[in-house]
């Protein structure tokens, strides 16, 4: 390599640090424009540390706040935060692409390997088609989701308020984000208000699913019409998020069939239709449509679980995601036969995937552990609700048992850190895992045996 090369080398910002810096310049233009008085309600500035919070989890696409979001925010403040959720949801890339598409620019081979990893793709050919059916798709979802969201709402709240609320959460559904502006109803109740309307909740819930699917889903699916010949991770995605839909619906009415706080007074058919919107909102959604706070503490530890799962790679959702948890469950079920490989579907997983699948799941458990030990230290909350705080903006979820605002200074700082992280250090990471070299060693020590278990 010559010398003006290597110079070029290192000007040159990484994949990785281009990421973090695009989605920290977002943050901060997001947080410059909520600190002006006319995104406030009553026209008085927010405060600095409300605005980052917001910022952060708006374009995290989280869904935890320090205050209501109809009852704090004006119209303008509103719209900067649906704009940020979706940046944050549909990727900065995606937005970058519009552009391209339309002068018909022509795009740079590191330009294309940027979008590629944006939105989880395994290469640089035909990103492009990809792209623009990421973009033509996302938008027809939304809309058909304002559609049927503007036509229940009419009736009760009147053309300009319905045309809004079904933008806003048709939006904020589809990007995983869980921002509600339903405050003129129940302030800070999220959906509690819509708690039996099946139209309302089954559309959001398909938007959840939908854009917790993951781009790279919809292509394969849309491509290649028979599901025999979906890839494997296809396969996965869909048979997984299935399980976990079903299983969450299952366990949820089952914890909380009895529950005063929750489910308890309702019909039966309130009963199902809320374990059901349960299991979808846990796949890092954030919208309620029952008390968090009065969830049993086995219904507690279930939404951690849930919660840090997570949607798929190269979706509007965060968290582990569903194959590598899903890979990891492969992994266990091979130790246990006595198996050295993983199969699946009559192939082999790599090992490399397989160790990153691991690594992956001991940094997001240990946070979250670490994360909960933090905030129940410094704000003086029961470790159960700490850690439904944390695992919440760790995977990008925005669930939350009404501790948020009650925290100390120290417990906000730590969940705009989560809720970064969640999001785009996660990307990172994985994008690391993707591009890594590994380095082979010169030598290697002796072997040692050791007791295990």
């Amino acid at each position: 390599m010559t010398e003006n090369a290597e110079k070029r080398r290192r000007k040159a910002l990484s994949t990785s640090r281009t990421i973090v810096l695009v989605f920290t310049a977002v943050i901060a233009l997001g947080t410059l424009l909520l600190l002006l008085p006319v995104s406030s309600r009553d026209g008085c500035c927010c405060g600095f540390k409300t605005a980052l919070f917001t910022a952060t989890s708006s374009t995290c696409v989280t869904g935890l706040v320090l205050c209501d979001t109809w009852s704090q925010w004006s119209g303008f403040g509103q719209f900067v935060i649906l704009a940020l959720i979706e940046i944050g949801g549909l990727g900065f890339m995606s937005l970058a692409s519009v552009v391209i598409f339309m002068t018909r620019r022509k795009i740079s081979f590191q330009q294309r390997i940027l979008i590629a990893e944006s939105i989880s793709t395994d290469g640089n050919g035909g990103v492009m088609r990809v792209q623009r059916k990421l973009l033509i798709g996302s938008l027809l979802i939304e809309l058909a989701g304002v559609i049927i969201l503007f036509i229940r709402f009419l009736p009760e709240f009147g053309f300009s308020r319905a045309l809004k609320l079904g933008i806003f959460h048709s939006v904020s559904a589809f990007c995983n984000a869980g921002f509600d502006i339903m405050g003129f109803k129940t302030p800070g109740g999220s959906l509690e208000y819509f708690a039996n309307d099946p139209v309302v909740l089954i559309t959001l819930s398909l938007l959840i699913i939908i854009g917790g699917l993951g781009f790279v889903v919809w292509d394969d699916m849309t491509a290649k019409r028979k599901p025999k010949n979906w890839s494997v991770y296809t396969k996965l995605v869909l048979c997984t998020t299935a399980a976990l839909i079903l299983s969450g619906w299952l366990l949820n009415c089952l914890f909380e069939w009895n529950n005063p706080g929750t489910m308890g007074n309702m019909s039966v058919s309130g009963k199902l239709l809320s374990g059901f919107f349960q299991s979808v909102t846990l796949r890092t959604a954030g919208f309620a449509t029952i008390d968090q706070g009065s969830l049993t503490q086995a219904g507690k530890a279930l939404s951690c679980i849930y919660m840090l799962i997570g949607g798929s790679s190269g979706s509007t959702a965060g968290g582990l995601k569903t194959v590598t948890f899903v890979v990891l469950v492969l992994f266990l079920r091979s130790r246990i036969k006595g198996r050295n490989s993983v199969d699946v579907f009559k192939r082999r997983i790599d090992q490399d995937q397989v160790m990153n699948a691991l690594v992956l799941a001991i940094v997001l458990a240990a946070l979250a552990f670490t994360g909960g030990l933090f905030v129940s230290a410094t704000s003086g909350v029961e470790f159960t609700d700490a850690l439904f705080e944390t695992v919440s903006a760790l995977g990008t979820v925005g669930l939350t048992t009404g501790i948020t605002a009650a925290l100390s200074l120290p417990s906000h700082i730590m969940l705009i850190l989560f809720m970064f992280f969640g999001r785009v250090g996660l990307l990172t990471i994985c994008i690391g895992f993707l591009r890594g070299n590994y380095v082979e060693k010169k030598y290697s020590y002796a072997t040692t045996n050791l007791l295990i278990g």
